[in-house]
């Protein structure tokens, strides 16, 4: 069996989903299954080594040349070559995150159109490579990809599933008319997809409601991480009680969040300090900008270390310095791969009861809760911990326990290949009894 799997990269950017894919696909691979990792838009960025195929499709120039211009509908094959490089998306992906809600969710709906849209040359590419490829399975990365489904199935006749990974994030930003516009065409394309593979309970869950998908077509695949090069908790000093941010520097993430309980604990006279790791983008410089004022302005900008981009090996450095964890989202995450990385390493979190964090508090006994949105809350969780270092150690253990046994690579890949070889064995009992 042959899957071919496609993945949307993030303008250059370490992303949760191409990352998730990525580690995905590796591990199918080294398990000996035969699965290719396509990129779409841009080149995927992960700090793991990347399987991705050379081969890139609907190239974000070529994407947004043809929603603008009819021009460059039908411009040959060489022009579109050239504008997919993936050296030059490299460096005019910085910009993606300036582009105009408008010409995002325009873009968005016209590539839901599938054949019918702006972007159908880029459609008709990726299919006649596919019949060239001749899969068994085609995997597409998330909702808004769903209208190419039709093409494919109809040119291919294979079963086509579709990963959901948050895109309510990205939903919930459009204004109407566009949102409704957008819902509306992934509840009609949708019906064009074999099966919907969630990330977590929740956003099963969530999606069956959204995009009106029946509960039998929706599979839940809980993440998965590479546990090699994590390790038992470090034996690091008691003081000073470290708390760590690892993620996008943004608004949702709520890092704001982190620095006001950080204020609220030195207020009350405990002693600790915060590291943040994790990419800024240009858009969100200035949200960084701030905090880093209004931490100057507390007398708090020397108990804060600024880490940056972190690769893997930083990453695991970073994790090990640490004696709590918490990215304290606004919204509600489907995924949370920082939450098993930093449980992976015996760190426990501290996480808001919203999205998928409660069943992956409840499920690896690793962390604990607070309130959403609620400095005040997040402030007393931490003081807990800090208080009581047995209860620190149980749940690290606990946590990095739990990872072990069900949140790993293998797991997922493993999970992921038997849903793949049931619908296979049903597509063909289908085929026989015709």
């Amino acid at each position: 069996m042959k899957v071919v799997y496609f993945t949307a990269g993030a303008a250059g950017m370490y992303c949760g989903s191409c990352m998730r894919d990525n580690t995905l696909v590796a591990a199918l691979r080294a398990r000996g299954r035969d699965a290719m990792l396509v990129p779409l838009y841009t080149p995927i960025r992960t700090d793991e080594d990347d399987v991705s195929e050379p081969r890139l499709f609907y190239g974000g120039i070529n994407v947004y040349l043809q929603q603008k211009s009819a021009v460059f509908r039908h411009t040959p094959w060489l022009i579109d070559k050239l504008l997919d490089s993936p050296a030059l998306l490299r460096k005019v992906s910085g910009g993606a995150d300036r582009s105009s809600p408008d010409d995002l969710a325009s873009m968005t709906i016209s590539m839901l159109k599938g054949q019918y849209g702006a972007q159908r040359k880029e459609l008709s590419k990726l299919v006649r490579w596919l019949a060239e490829v001749r899969p068994d399975i085609v995997n597409l990365p998330n909702a808004m990809f769903v209208g190419a489904a039709s093409a494919i199935k109809q040119a291919l006749g294979v079963p086509v599933f579709c990963t959901l990974t948050g895109e309510d994030i990205f939903l919930d930003k459009l204004q109407e008319p566009y949102r409704g516009e957008v819902l509306t065409l992934i509840r009609e394309r949708g019906r064009d997809v074999d099966g919907f593979i969630a990330v977590s309970r929740y956003y099963a869950a969530y999606s069956q409601k959204q995009f009106a998908i029946p509960e039998e077509r929706i599979h839940v695949i809980l993440l998965g991480i590479r546990i090699d090069g994590s390790a038992e908790p470090a034996e690091i000093p008691a003081e000073p009680f470290t708390i760590g941010y690892l993620a996008r520097i943004c608004p949702e993430k709520g890092l704001h969040i982190l620095c006001e309980a950080l204020k609220t604990l030195w207020g009350a006279g405990r002693r600790c300090r915060l590291r943040i790791a994790g990419y800024c983008g240009e858009a969100d410089r200035p949200y960084l900008d701030e905090i880093r004022r209004h931490l100057a302005n507390e007398k708090l900008d020397n108990v804060v270390d600024y880490v940056g981009e972190v690769d893997r090996a930083g990453k695991l450095s970073f994790l090990r310095s640490l004696h709590a964890f918490s990215v304290p989202t606004v919204y509600k995450e489907a995924k949370g791969l920082y939450v098993l990385e930093a449980l992976a390493n015996g760190v426990p979190v501290i996480q808001p009861r919203h999205g998928a964090f409660p069943e992956m508090v409840e499920a690896t006994g690793g962390g604990l809760l607070f309130e959403p949105c609620d400095p005040e809350a997040l402030a007393e969780s931490i003081a807990q911990l800090m208080d009581d270092p047995e209860l620190r150690r149980r749940l690290g253990c606990h946590g990095r326990s739990a990872v072990n046994e069900y949140y790993t690579d293998e797991v997922m890949a493993d999970r992921t290949w038997a849903l793949y070889t049931k619908e296979m064995e049903e597509a063909a009992r289908r085929d026989a009894s015709r």
